[in-house]
């Protein structure tokens, strides 16, 4: 330890130097051990990214981590009192609005009535009245939610929907969708419903709900949370769709303060873009206290699934909810639990033996080598089970290696 004799000057210049370099206020505390006197620097923890030479810093964590690209963009902005939806695009005009697309927005709007009159309005009055320009300017968020082109304008303003095998390195075909918001809310439902879902779904103008391979309810809450709270200048919208399950990713991390266990109960709305969550509000597409979530996981609940899984993933974050089976839910990637009225068939299996069934009830015509792969076991054990189920007379092998297998009810 080195005793300082300077301890007065550094006192009154500790403090100057780091609040001049990073904008921070920290405690200088003078302390003595064995005779010899020291300075103490005690900084006390900070919500928001901290400046040094022109970068920000931010922790997670243990970690010290850089904030650059999209966050930084939106942290800057919001110093200065903006957000990235606010901004005037100042290479837009009004002959870069679809007015059909408006159209669409006031018939949805009727819905729930949220929306002032717009009877005889033009289309930049009606901006007007969604605070969507200034002097006559269009704001970024009009172009999102009804420019013809939004891709002209800012980076993947899309949406990619994949449809996979086993994993996310089998992919059997994929569809890449363009345009505007309100458009995309439309055509996300047609494309799910041409080549991805087995029963299609009716969105039914985004407001119905109804049970479909997966909850209504749920997939619509997750599109709209996607496309209200993506980060514009990030990568597209993603969705996967798998046999067992469905998940949509959406680049943007969650607002300071709020973390995945918050999404799980009650809390406040902090939309990324608010100019376009007030929009979607007017068109009754969704509320302003932060439910969207609570509502995936309450639609799954009531649909006797598994709790979708919330995570944060890329610098994004993705929900992801689990299939409804025609033999029943499947509780996860490795399958889940029969439907109660199914009880009978199950009583006397193992957890893994129910696994088996659960995968087999989703795919009938899965071979060993693929429920090995799936239960994350080896093939004999896959086979071990097999057996035991066609011993107790519940399965049944048709057809060799390209048949099928029968689930069949022992319960008589």
């Amino acid at each position: 330890m080195v005793d300082l004799s300077d301890y007065q000057k550094l006192l009154e210049d500790i403090p100057n130097k780091i609040r001049n370099a990073m904008g921070i206020i920290c405690d200088i505390n003078l302390q003595e051990a064995s005779g010899k006197k020291f300075i103490e620097i005690k900084v006390n923890p900070y919500t928001v990214p901290v400046s040094l030479r022109g970068r920000y810093y931010y922790r997670s964590g243990s970690t010290k981590m850089e904030l650059t690209g999209v966050e930084l963009n939106e942290f800057l902005l919001k110093k200065a009192g903006k957000t990235w939806d606010d901004v005037i695009e100042e290479g837009a005009n009004i002959s870069d609005i679809d007015s059909q697309s408006i159209k669409k927005f006031i018939e949805d709007s009727k819905v729930q009535g949220r929306l002032p009159d717009t009877t005889g309005l033009s289309t930049v009055q009606i901006l007007d009245k969604l605070r969507l320009v200034e002097e006559k300017k269009l704001k970024r968020a009009s172009i999102i939610l009804f420019g013809k082109d939004p891709s002209r304008f800012f980076p993947n303003v899309t949406v990619k929907i994949g449809r996979f095998g086993l994993d996310g390195s089998d992919l059997k075909f994929q569809e890449i969708l363009e345009g505007n918001l309100v458009h995309l809310l439309n055509e996300v439902q047609v494309q799910l419903n041409y080549k991805f879902l087995t029963r299609p779904v009716d969105f039914a103008g985004m407001h119905r709900i109804e049970k479909g391979e997966y909850p209504v309810a749920a997939l619509r809450e997750m599109l709209l949370n996607a496309l209200v709270h993506k980060a514009y200048m990030g990568a597209a919208i993603q969705i996967r769709v798998f046999d067992t399950k469905l998940s949509i990713w959406n680049e943007g991390l969650l607002p300071q303060g709020l973390d995945i266990d918050s999404l799980k109960s009650d809390h406040n709305s902090s939309p990324r873009n608010p100019k376009i969550a007030d929009a979607c509000f007017k068109a009754g597409y969704i509320d302003t206290w932060g439910r969207g979530t609570l509502k995936i996981i309450n639609a799954c609940k009531e649909a006797e699934l598994p709790e979708p899984e919330i995570i944060e993933k890329d610098g994004g974050v993705q929900v992801t909810i689990f299939k409804i089976s025609d033999g029943g839910p499947i509780g996860g990637p490795i399958g889940g639990p029969i439907k109660k009225e199914d009880s009978g068939l199950i009583a006397d299996l193992t957890e893994r033996q129910k696994e088996n069934l659960a995968i087999i009830l989703e795919n009938n015509t899965i071979s060993k080598r693929k429920l090995a792969v799936q239960l994350g076991i080896n093939v004999s054990a896959a086979q071990g089970h097999l057996d035991t189920l066609k011993e107790k007379g519940i399965l049944e092998r048709k057809g060799g290696t390209r048949g099928s297998w029968i689930v069949k009810d022992n319960r008589s």
